[in-house]
């Protein structure tokens, strides 16, 4: 199937909140409060995130007797919200909307809390029930991955809960929340340090028990002979794959999007943080002290969920409740009518909102971005074996090619990999954002070469082969655009095997028009084309389209 490039339209907004309205999101949590920014894109539907805020303001360390939420914990949060608050107001925010979830939801005094919170710092929190929180995770995580209508499976690891959700894209499958948390089973179940043989044994059995139900709702909602695949979210988790990261490559990837970690390499985590007392753990270069405290106990629960759903790997999300909330706010207010859609442009979504964010003419990368992809549909199976997934790739970097001249005109395509590498694109994995930012940086000057470190450090021949290749059909349509009119309607090829010569028809938008500028710059940049694909290139305009390959 291929990538269509779907019209934006606008939606209506209330005109109370502004063309481009500024939304706060927060997330009262049992371990932190956390809180995003956002400015709502309603022409696309988006939203870029402006600012993030957090505290540990450990909630869930409730009095052991009562259960109640202690005046010191409420103190904190207390004066966590009032900054959240303040600092929402200084990016210009017009609206938050708050939540409240685990630790709140048990604490006998939960209600007095948020009492509390209206009349201290004037802010208004909604309580939510466990499967209301996996909703909204589940909005969260189909803002920022995209499924492709396959079923996955969420993880969230909470410190009071663990949310387990079962959906394609659509509508949620199964919705389930569990009373297992990284802070709660840390304070109820590990008394020694480091965690002791038989308080892991029990622990690990624990959860298994208190999971299996969960577990087994989401195998009953999942269809017959279905593969399942596994998204994981929150901070447990990109901790887990944080101290992967750092282990396995040195250092921490530019995104986590996408960033994959194996069962078999999270079992050996799991052996080494059991075994390190909690002041070894703390000197980990990605823990924090709070995180050193509830790692164990977290990672437990991811271990025995994988095993018990059959997953040998998990994909990580970086987006979760707090962008869910955002999304709900999006649907409520109309900007969003079919999640469907939102969930199955999330790529799209992404690239247009950063051409808008770095000034790209949209129109000519859209040009651009019919004319590669007319050129790549044509090769293939010819002089490529590439993909859908490869032409989706080019695809963005037509749209994106240009955002360089958002920095400067001069080497304009150096500062398009940067701005690529470095943007946040959502839908694509850490490799993918490497391999479009690389064929925007090859769309004119030098063609790839092994010195240039960006090329240079690809991991792989393949992938290295794939930007000599889609950067030279880049190349050839940003050369057939060369005054930025769209002077040429349409191409079709002929490709002649025994003389390896591929011979480009090119159809002209307006009759009469000779193209001259568009023929002479093909001319001037064929030689890409030729060098990629070990072949002769030519090109002429004819009036009316001939047979394709």
């Amino acid at each position: 199937m291929s990538t269509e490039i779907v019209p934006h339209t606008q939606p209506s907004l209330p005109s109370e909140l502004g063309s481009e309205p500024i939304l706060a999101a927060i997330d009262v949590g049992t371990n932190s409060i956390h809180m995003v920014v956002v400015r709502i894109r309603p022409d696309l539907p988006a939203f870029d995130i402006i600012g993030t805020e957090k505290a540990t303001v450990r909630l869930g360390d409730r009095d052991p007797a009562t259960g109640e939420l202690t005046e010191a914990a409420m103190e904190r949060a207390l004066q966590a919200l009032q900054r959240c608050q303040a600092i929402a107001a200084a990016r210009g925010a017009t609206q938050i909307v708050a939540v409240a979830t685990s630790a709140v939801r048990e604490a006998p005094n939960g209600r007095q809390f948020l009492d509390r919170v209206i009349h201290e710092v004037g802010l208004e929190v909604d309580l939510i029930s466990g499967p209301e929180e996996a909703r909204r995770i589940y909005l969260g995580v189909l803002s920022g991955m995209d499924f492709q209508q396959r079923h996955h499976a969420i993880i969230d690891i909470g410190g009071g809960s663990t949310e387990l959700i079962l959906g394609a894209g659509q509508e949620p499958l199964c919705l389930t929340s569990t009373k297992v948390g990284a802070v709660r089973l840390t304070q109820e179940f590990i008394h020694t340090d480091p965690i002791s043989p038989s308080e892991y044994t029990v622990l690990q059995a624990y959860v298994r028990g208190m999971v299996e139900r969960a577990v087994d709702e989401v195998k009953a909602a999942l269809p017959p002979s279905t593969p399942l695949r596994l998204i994981g979210t929150s901070g447990t988790i990109q901790a887990l794959a944080a101290l992967h990261a750092h282990q396995s490559q040195g250092g921490l990837p530019t995104t986590f999007n996408g960033y994959s970690l194996a069962l078999s390499d999270l079992q050996q985590l799991v052996q080494q943080l059991r075994r390190m007392p909690f002041a070894e753990r703390q000197t980990l270069p990605e823990l924090s002290e709070r995180r050193a405290e509830i790692i164990v106990a977290g990672a437990i629960v991811l271990q025995e969920t994988m095993q018990m759903l059959g997953c040998d790997q998990i994909t990580i999300c970086e987006r979760a409740l707090r962008e869910g909330l955002i999304v709900d706010w999006m649907l409520s207010h109309g900007l969003i009518e079919d999640k469907l859609r939102y969930q199955g442009s999330v790529r799209q979504r992404s690239v247009y909102n950063q051409a808008r964010k770095f000034r790209v003419d949209v129109s000519h990368g859209e040009q651009i971005a019919r004319l590669a992809l007319s050129l790549f549909d044509q090769l293939q199976g010819y002089l490529h074996q590439w993909g859908e997934g490869e032409r989706q790739l080019l695809w963005a970097a037509a749209i994106l090619h240009n955002c360089g001249h958002h920095i400067d005109h001069s080497s304009h395509h150096k500062h398009s990999y940067y701005l690529i590498r470095h943007g946040g694109l959502l839908g694509y994995n850490e490799t993918e954002i490497e391999l479009i930012a690389n064929l925007a940086r090859y769309h004119r000057k030098s063609l790839p070469k092994k010195k240039h470190e960006n090329f240079r450090t690809l991991p792989t021949k393949e992938q290295r082969r794939l930007v000599e290749q889609l950067s030279a059909i880049l190349r050839a349509a940003v050369a057939l655009d060369r005054r930025q009119v769209g002077a040429i309607a349409s191409l079709h090829c002929r490709y002649l095997a025994p003389q390896r010569q591929l011979l480009l028809q090119l159809h002209p938008a307006r009759s009469g028009e000779d193209c001259a500028l568009e023929l002479w710059s093909f001319d001037y940049n064929r030689h890409a084309l030729e060098a990629a694909f070990a072949i002769n290139v030519a090109a002429e305009l004819v009036p009316q389209p001939l047979s394709t390959v």
